[in-house]
């Protein structure tokens, strides 16, 4: 049925995800360049403005290409999503002032939002349950590579060309995995092809509101969403004022994405054995104890912590999310596969629009303490585990109601 092996779709669908995060890490190290140009504050966070646009633009994307890819295929929709991705990006590098290059950079999120819809929705064409949690993974395990390599290989670019060269180089490498996407062939059957309209649109989106699996892990991938990019957009910040070691930020950045890396190399392994549900349980105990600990050396240091003691427990805490996020878009899936693009879309969209909401309002609040970024994360990930609790209760309801129901029809 394909052209590629497994093996290579799994990693042409990595580099289609891949596509969102160097849009965001590659120019990472470009930060104080581009407060010069644009005359912002030295550390000023007003350059996380840059990021959050840029999720906005990817979550307002998704609600788009959900209901196209479900009507004219996967691939046409890959390639409009990837024609918007490089007027995005060539707009951020040629962008006169600020405000343009935030307009631009929600553009460029709007396009990266097609390749983010398009990947999920392939996954979800090939794979089901833990299949599909294995498969996630791996991607996964590709997709944290690119926060690992980008921050430095963004470094050594902006020490030979302007930082505006970071933009043009994904770009480049957009219109490479546009190349390679003509190996693949449309997994979207004819038959299954659904009317772009109004109606039928809303219809899938009503659907997935009133499937209490896929809503209710929807929402807590949201506040999981929150505390990644609470950390992501303020990290920079952190390494800067309060450990005094902003010139090591890459190196730094890069290590800790390793953490994640494992973790998603180890979710695909376990999730077979002890299936979503058991991964998920464990994963928020993890993150429980870590918190914990985490706490204490935060209090204890009135917010200014030991570098060394902090930031591995801070990447090992944040790792976890590695068994969530794959987990839980795995098991949100499952009962709505008949409108895969559009459940992906929206499950996409409310997550990274919430998601960057949440994760903003804890990033503009880190300064020179790191108290407000493991306050928000505790919170945020409290949150989730509610959310998870009641479709777990949810879903045991239901199934003694179908015993209870069986039980009636045999007597």
């Amino acid at each position: 049925m394909y052209r590629i092996g497994r093996r290579e779709l799994l990693t042409l669908i990595s580099s289609m995800m891949a596509l969102t995060a160097l849009a965001i890490d590659l120019m990472l190290p470009a930060f104080d360049e581009i407060r010069e140009t644009f005359d912002l504050a030295a550390g000023s966070a007003d350059t996380s403005r840059i990021i959050t646009v840029f999720f906005f633009g990817l979550a307002a994307g998704q609600l788009f290409y959900g209901p196209l890819t479900d009507r004219i295929g996967r691939k046409p929709t890959l390639y409009i999503g990837l024609l918007v991705y490089l007027v995005g990006a060539i707009g951020s590098a040629l962008a006169p002032n600020y405000d343009f290059l935030l307009a631009s950079r929600f553009v460029w999120g709007v396009g990266s939002a097609g390749a983010s819809v398009v990947a999920s929705t392939i996954v979800r064409d090939r794979f089901e349950g833990v299949e599909m949690a294995k498969a996630m993974s791996q991607i996964m395990a590709v997709f944290v590579l690119v926060p690992i390599i980008a921050p430095s290989f963004g470094a050594v670019v902006i020490l030979i060309f302007p930082w505006q060269a970071t933009f043009w180089l994904c770009a480049i490498l957009a219109v490479a995995v546009m190349l390679w996407t003509l190996r693949m062939r449309e997994t979207l059957r004819p038959e299954d092809r659904r009317p772009l309209q109004p109606t039928v649109i809303f219809a899938g989106y009503a659907q997935v509101v009133r499937t209490p699996v896929t809503f209710g892990y929807m929402i807590a991938m949201v506040f999981i969403q929150g505390s990644f990019i609470a950390y992501l957009t303020s990290f920079d910040v952190i390494m800067d004022e309060v450990f005094d070691r902003g010139e090591q930020f890459p190196i730094v950045f890069g290590a800790v994405a390793l953490f994640f890396g494992a973790a998603a190399l180890i979710n695909g392994r376990v999730v077979e054995r002890l299936g979503i549900d058991g991964v998920v349980e464990r994963a928020f105990g993890a993150i429980l104890v870590l918190q914990i600990i985490l706490g204490v050396v935060v209090w204890r240091s009135e917010g200014q912590p030991e570098f060394w003691i902090f930031v591995p427990l801070l990447g090992l805490m944040i790792s976890c999310f590695m068994f969530l996020m794959p987990n839980l878009n795995s098991a949100a899936m499952v009962p709505v596969g008949d409108i895969a693009g559009t459940a992906s879309a929206m499950t996409g969209a409310v997550r990274v629009a919430l998601g960057a909401l949440f994760g903003g309002i804890v990033s503009a609040r880190v300064v020179d303490s790191v108290t407000p970024l493991l306050v928000g994360v505790v919170l945020l990930s409290i949150c989730a585990a509610i959310a998870v609790a009641l479709v777990r209760r949810s879903e045991r309801r239901a199934a003694l109601a179908e015993r209870a129901d069986m039980a009636v029809i045999e007597h």
